[in-house]
């Protein structure tokens, strides 16, 4: 295949399909290397992450994964995977996602049909508006029992959980500044954690959650 081949291709697979699209045509046209979501027929594009935004989801990812091997809770992605809800309806694609052993049946070959049980969003420049405005009300509508928003520009988390009418509350931190998940149960993280450059050592981490 020659190079202006090639470049045409590459062109046509970054360039969203004119108009409103189905999930299943947005499906077909996005590829591993495309950074995009799907919101009610629209294609939205995202920025690739920053080295500091990708360091903290790595850090995240890699700990509740092992804890998660641990201890059997369920099963664990980060992005870029699909996440489907019927609310608005969308299809986001969550920094990390969580999903617990008894809802594993919601997992397809490319995308989760239906919501998580925990959600962790690193936000950016780029994602604030979409993390704290629009995902915060799919996510509470779609049931995601469990929302970590984190941002790092302003060294702030939030840990929102669900309450029995369907609502997001924020969920305070222990005397020792840690919070403690819902929906891992067992699991803790320390917030100062995710301002420390560089970040602490996963070894020294997992010690402390008792994994290793």
């Amino acid at each position: 295949m020659s190079s202006d081949i090639l470049d045409e291709k590459q062109t046509e697979s970054r360039t969203p399909p004119p108009g409103p699209v189905t999930f299943e045509e947005f499906l077909a046209w996005c590829d591993e290397d495309t950074h995009a979501e799907w919101a009610d027929g629209e294609i939205i594009m995202t920025s690739p992450a920053s080295d500091h935004h990708q360091d903290l989801s790595d850090f995240l990812f890699t700990v509740i994964r092992l804890y998660n091997e641990a201890h059997q809770l369920g099963w664990v992605r980060s992005a870029p995977f699909l996440m489907r809800t019927d609310v608005k309806p969308s299809g986001r694609e969550p920094d990390i996602l969580f999903v617990t052993k008894e809802r594993m049946h919601l997992i397809q070959p490319t995308f989760l049909d239906g919501p998580a049980d925990l959600i962790v969003e690193i936000v950016s420049p780029e994602s604030i508006g979409r993390d704290r405005g629009e995902k915060f009300v799919e996510y509470e509508a779609a049931g995601v029992k469990e929302y970590w928003l984190i941002d790092l520009l302003r060294q702030q988390a939030e840990f929102y959980q669900l309450d029995d009418q369907g609502v997001y509350h924020t969920a305070a931190l222990d005397s020792g500044g840690s919070y403690h998940s819902i929906m891992l149960p067992g699991f803790w993280l320390r917030v100062t954690w995710l301002w420390q450059k560089p970040l602490p050592p996963l070894l020294s981490v997992l010690k402390e959650l008792g994994v290793i």
